[in-house]
């Protein structure tokens, strides 16, 4: 009776009870996690997933001296990968140590972190006690846990991450599981992945990450948003001193070190990640474009753009970079993805030429900047020209409010034109753009727009005649401000720099430098039979004196060029502008040889390089190959030419164009740049100032600048400084010094154009130009 009733008693009733459900929930659990490894519940990515995870991956651009110029990457997706081998121990050791101190002892999951965290901190709610996940499962996490709305959701993935954990262990090395890790961590201000995080936070790579440096990173693994050392500076030192301490106390620093570096200030070197900042903005907003061009479609242009689309047309048929991602697939048939396929562009720019183009952009445009300031002080159209009327004035800022962003915003919000006025005539603080950075002010945004115009434009590109390649490419005065580029995007009239074109016309009919004419007035009649005579601008001369061809070109003379367009007919000169590569439209009018048409600078560039190629000119090359994130070459590209002229033609012509700069309208890349090496240029003045130009060559280097105003009614009103030898010249000249400058680069001013010693331009005229 006694046995009967202790089986029967209370307790242990509730003995056999609680391991029975005890042993009912283990084998619940059991069942959870086969039901998750056989992927009936929840969610387990596919083997061949787990084998290659689908990570996200920032294309990185280089320079042809293989310097980073910057990342193509979608919002929180700064990620590019490196190897085990890139990653400083420290790195390794910090991470290990702070979160998952028996990685190396573990299948996946950690039983006596698990317990102490089911114990301590689900039980007795100790905060401090540490949490369960090991490094697998939190990488299990990063790749495979979308974000959870709350704690039982939270809860729930928790079971699934276990299974992934363990066949990530499976398939997986430890170094390979920490790789991947590192690799996918988002660091905050777009550092995702170490190696974007070195870079952002230290200015430096992975693999020379110093011990308190790859504390600092560790430590931001447990929350980047709040240990963010921009923002929270001692309290990511303080986070970095327990993971120091922790490194500590798993015996990978010793107790000296740890004193040394707990007391050392938290001190970054950080660099804000923005695609408008770092080097060649402008070129890499060029390229993206150029990247990611679709197939263009009719439907989708205007009756207008009927010549865009012409073009663009043209070059997604010919030119293998414009569409590149579009055109070309994956093994998948998806298109490349630029800002997720981790690809790497190999660029012809140099990193160093980029530079030097860059600083001298901003020495002369901060300079020319503030006499354009001094001439319009105190004027009322300013900085308008004071030939415009007021009306005419009223109508431009009206058509750049118009273009605004925000009259479209307030258009779509629905608010009337009256209304949109009102806004934009009230002041308000804002904050605009100045050369020493952005200034607070209170004016109306109206004003600002108006204060906007007053910033002169620029547009410079440096390229290898001989082999296409792109050194140097600068679209504006700063791409923070000015995202407008006028390499590429912009045309603009050419002025004299278009003379070049006439003269090489007339050589290749057969006449010479030393061929003479009469300087005076000339008349032709248009095709409409109306008289043109144009003015020039060439003092110290007598009408009636006898000239040659050379001192035509070398001078700019106005009239020369008109004596040498009568000889030729407009549809001819058209037919060789086109061969140059000029794409945009061309008129066939007789005053063509005085530069009204509008080309761009990239075009302008690339035509030039005939004159120093011996008559070939060589498209610009901007890219030499495309790898995916593997490594494999998926894109090859190598320049494109076309012959153009006769190689007597080249000679004659770098012989006249060398005299613009011994003693022509370029003359003070001489006498005040103190510049002597052999080469050929041209100097170009728009009407009324509004466009300044310099081309020049050497025998390997032709480069090209414009300046003038953001609408051609904004200029110099004097031709002192409105002139191309003074907007435009100073440009090139000093980027050309500190080009010379760098031995390192190459280039020597030295080098010698190949033109053959028998080669004698004055003999041309005596009917055989070789002796």
């Amino acid at each position: 009776m006694e046995k009967i009733n202790q089986k029967g008693s209370p307790r242990k009733k509730f003995k056999r009870i609680f391991w029975g459900l005890f042993a009912f929930g283990i084998f619940c659990l059991s069942l959870m996690f086969l039901f998750i490894n056989l992927g009936w519940i929840g969610y387990l990515p596919p083997i061949d997933e787990l084998q290659n995870p689908k990570n996200k991956y920032a294309t990185e651009i280089f320079s042809s001296d293989m310097q980073s110029l910057g990342r193509y990457f979608s919002n929180k997706q700064n990620r590019v990968g490196v190897s085990y081998n890139e990653i400083s121990k420290n790195v390794v050791n910090a991470l290990v140590a702070t979160e998952d101190v028996r990685f190396y002892d573990h299948s996946g999951i950690d039983g006596v972190a698990l317990s102490r965290a089911a114990i301590l901190t689900g039980l007795f709610q100790h905060k401090s006690s540490g949490g369960g996940s090991t490094i697998t499962q939190q990488l299990a996490k990063l790749l495979y846990s979308g974000h959870a709305e709350n704690k039982i959701e939270r809860f729930l993935q928790k079971p699934n991450e276990w299974v992934i954990a363990i066949k990530l262990e499976r398939l997986y090395t430890k170094e390979e599981i920490l790789t991947m890790y590192l690799n996918q961590y988002d660091f905050g201000n777009n550092a995702v992945g170490i190696k974007s995080a070195a870079q952002i936070y230290f200015s430096t790579t992975p693999s020379k990450l110093k011990i308190e440096e790859a504390a600092t990173l560790i430590g931001m693994c447990k929350n980047s948003s709040y240990y963010n050392p921009v923002r929270r500076n001692e309290i990511t030192r303080d986070r970095r001193n327990v993971v120091l301490n922790q490194m500590r106390k798993a015996d990978f620093i010793t107790r000296e070190q740890y004193d040394s570096l707990k007391s050392i200030p938290l001190t970054l070197k950080y660099q804000k990640v923005d695609h408008k900042l770092g080097l060649a903005a402008y070129f890499r907003e060029y390229l993206r474009m150029l990247l990611t061009a679709k197939e263009p479609n009719k439907s989708d242009y205007a009756s207008w753009q009927q010549g865009k689309y012409e073009e663009d047309m043209k070059e997604w048929e010919t030119n293998p970079l414009y569409g590149f991602c579009n055109k070309n697939r994956k093994a998948d048939g998806s298109p490349y993805n630029i800002y997720t396929d981790g690809l790497k562009i190999y660029t012809t720019i140099d990193s160093r030429m980029q530079r030097y183009a860059e600083e001298a952009v901003d020495e002369h445009m901060h300079s020319l900047q503030k006499t354009f300031f001094a001439e319009k002080r105190g004027r009322s159209y300013a900085p308008f020209s004071r030939n415009m009327k007021p009306q005419e004035i009223e109508d431009a800022m009206n058509r750049s409010m118009k273009q605004s962003d925000r009259y479209f915003r307030m258009k779509a919000a629905g608010s009337s034109e009256s209304e949109i006025k009102d806004a934009f005539n009230k002041r308000i603080e804002m904050q605009v753009y100045s050369y020493r950075g952005s200034i607070d002010t209170i004016m109306s945004p109206m004003d600002s727009i108006r204060y906007h115009k007053y910033f002169l434009r620029c547009g410079m590109m440096s390229m290898n005649p001989h082999t296409g390649e792109v050194k140097a490419y600068i679209g504006g005065p700063d791409f923070s401000q000015f995202q407008y580029d006028m390499v590429n995007r912009g045309r603009r009239q050419v002025g004299s720099t278009v003379k070049p074109y006439l003269y090489t016309l007339a050589m290749e009919e057969g006449m010479w430098p030393c061929d003479k004419t009469t300087w005076q007035p000339i008349t032709l009649k248009d095709g409409n039979g109306i008289p043109w005579t144009p003015k020039t601008t060439t003092k110290n001369k007598r009408i009636g004196d006898i000239v040659s061809l050379r001192w035509g070109l070398s001078n700019s003379d106005n009239w020369i060029s008109a004596y040498l367009m009568s000889q030729f007919s407009p549809e001819a000169l058209v037919k060789l502008m086109r061969s140059f590569g000029i794409k945009g439209a061309i008129d066939p009018v007789v005053s063509l040889c005085l530069g009204p048409c509008e080309i761009s600078v990239g075009e302008m560039v690339d035509a030039y390089t005939a004159f120093p190629n011996k008559g070939i000119r060589v498209e610009p090359l901007y890219v030499t190959r495309i790898e995916d994130a593997n490594g494999n070459v998926i894109g090859k590209f190598t320049p494109q030419m076309h012959e153009i002229f006769s190689e007597t033609t080249a000679y004659k012509m770098i012989y006249m164009m060398r005299a613009v700069v011994d003693g022509g309208t370029g003359q003070r890349i001489r006498s005040k740049y103190g510049l002597n090496m052999p080469m050929g240029g041209k100097t170009g003045t728009t009407q009324n100032n509004s466009d300044g130009w310099f081309m020049g060559y050497t025998p390997s280097l032709v480069s090209g600048v414009w300046v003038g105003g953001e609408d051609r009614s904004i200029h110099f009103d004097n031709i002192a400084q409105g002139q191309g030898a003074s907007m435009a010249l100073p440009i090139w000249a000093i980027y050309m010094k500190k080009v010379l400058g760098d031995r390192d680069l190459g280039f020597s001013a030295s080098e010698e154009f190949d033109i053959p010693s028998s080669f004698n331009a004055n003999s041309g005229c005596e009917a055989n130009a070789f002796e």
